[in-house]
């Protein structure tokens, strides 16, 4: 409006006033003007900022109570969704509702975690995320926590056991209502922080001895992998003794499976394998490289049977094949792991799918019905025949199932 006025009188905006009029008595009442018009656009600004911080501000239910003169203790029951059980009306709950929906009302789930000694959060803890096994564990545990309308925390301690004592600590101050524990490398220690709260947690694919645990049956998966090695061999007319074992390292998933190994080896042979023919060279790829490349420079060649324990260690053999030539027609690969891209190898590749949706399955049983003493659960996998490279030999899978040893 005081533009308006301006350029009636003068013949153009405030903005453009020239540096000095004539007569004073005409500066005068325009120099006001233009003090007034910028006081106007100052106070403009100051609302504005005044609403910008009102709505980055977290609001609470007493902003709620206090705005639609309601009290606090009944707005934060219809926010909790238990308003039917009390004397609330619907028209009442829907006027809550609907405004904190206007606000983007969220609630304070650690507060309510402090009150309440419980957060509706479960905590799981695994080693990697770059693992499709620990990425199938981690996608069947959050179906199973949102089914029980909770929210999932899932976290890698990168298999480093002072960090996982400390995340495990971190999850418990969160007021965690569970905790799953998977390939921990210090269960036990876990178990204690645990116990000391009172926290319901189970381990998960690497077992301990003071809670329950649910694991895969490695001693099964070595046995049917190794066996679906040899037997390719003999197809070949290759010798069965020429099968390595590499990858992993020590702990009770690796140890079945090189028992299982060992068990079909002397089976086919009449005597045990040297333990010149197992390598644990750790899961990652670039170590699983390196052994590749030190055996192939002591010996000349590449065993014509394969135990790979992992899919990093898979991609370690891979990232060495590419640097050497070997004729994939002369090597038959067992995989302790599923990726559907290796199926397509070029190299015959039978690998081993351990059953994530059953483990966790039983896990979730296990911490609703907690038993006294600790026992592992044994989740049978399945041995995957290869798509493409070497035999193209149908197996019957089979079928995913739990034993308790």
């Amino acid at each position: 409006a005081i533009d308006r006025i301006y350029v009636s009188v003068l013949g153009r905006p405030l903005s453009q006033r020239p540096p000095s009029i004539a007569c004073s008595r005409i500066r005068q009442p325009f120099d006001y003007l233009l003090g007034l018009r910028t006081k106007c656009v100052k106070e403009q600004a100051r609302k504005r900022a005044i609403m910008t911080a009102d709505n980055q501000r977290r609001h609470t239910i007493y902003d709620l109570s206090k705005k639609l003169g309601i009290h606090a203790s009944t707005i934060s029951v219809v926010l909790n969704g238990t308003w039917q059980k009390r004397r609330i009306s619907a028209d009442t709950a829907k006027l809550i509702l609907d405004h904190a929906d206007e606000i983007n009302f969220m609630p304070n789930r650690q507060a309510q975690g402090l009150r309440k000694a419980t957060s509706r959060m479960v905590g799981l803890m695994i080693p990697s995320h770059d693992s499709r096994f620990f990425a199938s564990i981690a996608q069947a545990f959050e179906t199973q926590v949102r089914r029980q309308l909770k929210c999932p925390i899932v976290v890698s301690a990168g298999r480093d056991a002072e960090r996982e004592l400390e995340t495990a600590r971190t999850l418990i101050s969160y007021a965690v209502e569970a905790l799953v524990v998977c390939g921990a490398r210090n269960p036990d220690g876990i178990h204690d922080a645990c116990k000391a709260v009172g926290l319901p947690h189970i381990n998960v694919d690497l077992p301990g001895s003071k809670a329950a645990s649910v694991v895969s049956d490695n001693f099964d998966g070595g046995t049917s992998l190794t066996d679906a090695i040899v037997s390719s061999l003999q197809r070949r007319l290759a010798e069965p003794a020429d099968v390595h074992f590499f990858g992993g390292e020590v702990n009770a998933a690796t140890e079945d499976r090189v028992k299982g190994f060992k068990t079909i080896i002397k089976k086919a042979t009449g005597k045990a394998p040297p333990e010149s023919t197992i390598h644990l060279t750790g899961y990652d790829a670039q170590s699983s490289q390196a052994a590749f490349e030190r055996h192939f420079a002591q010996h000349g060649r590449i065993p014509a049977g394969l135990f790979i324990n992992g899919p990093g260690n898979y991609e370690g053999f891979l990232r060495f094949a590419a640097s050497v030539s070997i004729d994939p027609a002369t090597i038959t690969i067992g995989c302790f792991d599923f990726d559907p891209l290796a199926s397509f190898s070029v190299f015959e590749t039978w690998m081993i799918k351990q059953d994530a949706d059953g483990m966790i399955i039983k896990a979730f049983e296990l911490l609703d019905k907690p038993e006294k003493n600790p026992k592992v659960y044994y989740i049978k996998p399945e041995l995957v025949p290869p798509q493409l490279g070497g035999s193209q030999r149908q197996s019957t899978p089979t079928l995913p199932s739990e034993r308790l040893r």
